[in-house]
């Protein structure tokens, strides 16, 4: 059983435009997220236009009206997000790096939301922490060292893959190993090692919490990126101190108990 509706940026709508010329004013209640992947436009809101290219990434708040409107036509993806936890108050316009991570985010995000329910229902939330942690990292309000967010870049569009090398990634940089990890400290307040590692954990446990166990422990640790299980078991009992099925159980248990209490408090005032 899958509780939704209380996760911070749960992607709750995914959908795609082909060649459009005119979306008219609207509003959500929750964040929306437009990713350009063709053409150009602007949004237009009460007192602001915002004009956006392919690789741009419009962030709008809840409760904005707005309208999508371009003279050539545009396609996009868009995604609506409950709970973002972005600190926007305003329409914003994103740049996607070079190397199109959040185009890449956005894709993965679309096609899990029209695929198969269960493992849509278990990965969504882990897609909206990833995109919003990226988004939050490429307008973060005191730019990081172009170092620095280059490692981190590489980090957050790498992590799942197993076969991720970061010592690699650090040698291939035409500085001092020992720099490069004394710059990072400084600037995120951990090494780059340990950052990967917290990533990892982080999005092992939104997929536990999500209710995705089915697969094991052993497909959870590999698509977070660890090779070995037991390893990733050993420490993901060290950061929250149970192992990954008990924090699974009681999460579960924790969730429904919500639910129950929920249910008498509506009976109650019924």
């Amino acid at each position: 059983m899958i509780l939704r509706g209380d996760m911070m940026n749960d992607i709750i709508f995914a959908g795609k435009h082909v060649l459009t010329y005119n979306v008219s004013r609207h509003k959500h209640k929750n964040w929306e997220l437009i990713y350009c992947t063709g053409d150009s436009g602007r949004f237009v809101f009460s007192d602001l236009e915002l004009p956006y290219a392919e690789g741009d990434i419009v962030v709008i708040p809840p409760d904005i009206p707005h309208e999508n409107v371009s003279s050539a036509g545009f396609t996009n993806i868009h995604l609506n997000i409950d709970n973002a936890t972005l600190a926007f108050r305003q329409p914003t316009v994103v740049r996607d790096d070079v190397n199109q991570s959040l185009r890449h985010l956005f894709a993965d995000a679309y096609y899990l939301f029209c695929g198969d329910p269960e493992r849509r229902a278990a990965l969504l939330s882990s897609y909206g922490n990833l995109i919003v942690r990226h988004i939050s990292l490429s307008r973060a309000s005191h730019p990081k060292n172009r170092v620095v967010e280059e490692i981190e870049q590489s980090i957050v569009q790498n992590y799942a893959n197993p076969n991720y090398e970061l010592d690699e990634v650090l040698a291939s940089m035409p500085y001092c190993y020992d720099y490069l990890c004394r710059l990072f400290r400084q600037e995120v307040c951990t090494t780059p090692h340990k950052y990967l590692t917290n990533l990892r954990l982080q999005v092992a446990a939104d997929m536990l919490l999500s209710g995705y166990a089915e697969g094991g422990i052993a497909e959870i640790a590999h698509m977070c990126g660890f090779r070995d299980p037991l390893y990733f078991s050993r420490l993901f009992k060290k950061r929250y101190e149970v192992s990954p099925s008990v924090y699974c159980r009681q999460k579960m248990q924790e969730q429904l108990a919500e639910a129950d209490s929920d249910s008498q408090k509506i009976t109650l005032s019924e």
